[in-house]
């Protein structure tokens, strides 16, 4: 998703670039920033998931049953978990999107030490407004429209889809996950491209809203939908 989101990258689908980077950089490639991934995937994503039912609750207010609460109201917690969680986690967004940019084979602490040396603090936080914009946005899709899909299923005609059944969590999540990757995909461009660049350059968010449209087209928003889709799913 990374390598498809960056500039420069031509349009060859997301097959079609795994296979560049196994025959030009070898398999294991595939797992660069892996160790930032998983600090980020673990801390970023139990955070959300902690602070979305407290949230959902004081949003709601006292006495009010779930399946009564309104759409807006668990689209608005989801976006406040996510949003608030990335900001404490961006570094490791920041990281991971450096080491899965290069060609070189960097360590998770030599590209941690390269930002800070480059760019201190701020580095660090490189691309933290995109970044806060678009979990805030994929949050509430994803747990706001998570929770609504599941209850419209669960409350249907349709056996099948009982609380606690397989089916539910799979037909919510999937779709869920779709109107997250529409509506974040884009902020996600722009972020990926801001942290890439972190500790090299000092792209500007403003400097690529106008860039990549008049370099590369509106729809360069939505490079790496689909696997930024597989894996909300």
């Amino acid at each position: 998703q990374t390598t498809m989101t960056v500039a420069g990258i031509a349009p060859v689908g997301q097959l079609g670039v795994a296979r560049n980077i196994v025959v030009h950089e070898g398999v294991s490639a595939l797992w660069k920033g892996i160790v930032p991934a998983l600090i980020r995937q673990c801390s970023y994503t139990g955070l959300s998931l902690v602070l979305y039912e407290p949230i959902r609750d004081t949003i709601a207010g006292p006495g009010v049953a779930k399946h009564e609460m309104p759409f807006w109201k668990r689209v608005l917690a989801g976006g406040a978990a996510g949003g608030t969680s990335i900001f404490v986690m961006n570094w490791t967004d920041v990281v991971k999107a450096r080491m899965q940019n290069s060609t070189e084979r960097l360590s998770f602490g030599n590209t941690l030490r390269q930002v800070w040396s480059h760019s201190g603090l701020r580095g660090l936080w490189a691309g933290s407004t995109p970044n806060v914009a678009r979990c805030f946005v994929g949050n509430a899709a994803e747990l706001g429209c998570y929770d609504q899909f599941k209850t419209m299923l669960v409350h249907s005609r349709y056996d099948v889809f009982t609380d606690d059944a397989t089916a539910s969590h799979l037909a919510a999540s999937t779709c869920a996950g779709f109107v997250s990757s529409v509506f974040s995909a884009p902020v996600d461009v722009l972020k990926t491209r801001l942290q890439a660049s972190a500790g090299l350059r000092n792209d500007t968010l403003l400097g690529l809203l106008v860039d990549i449209p008049r370099n590369e087209g509106v729809l360069a928003f939505y490079k790496g939908f689909w696997p930024l889709f597989q894996r909300k799913v």
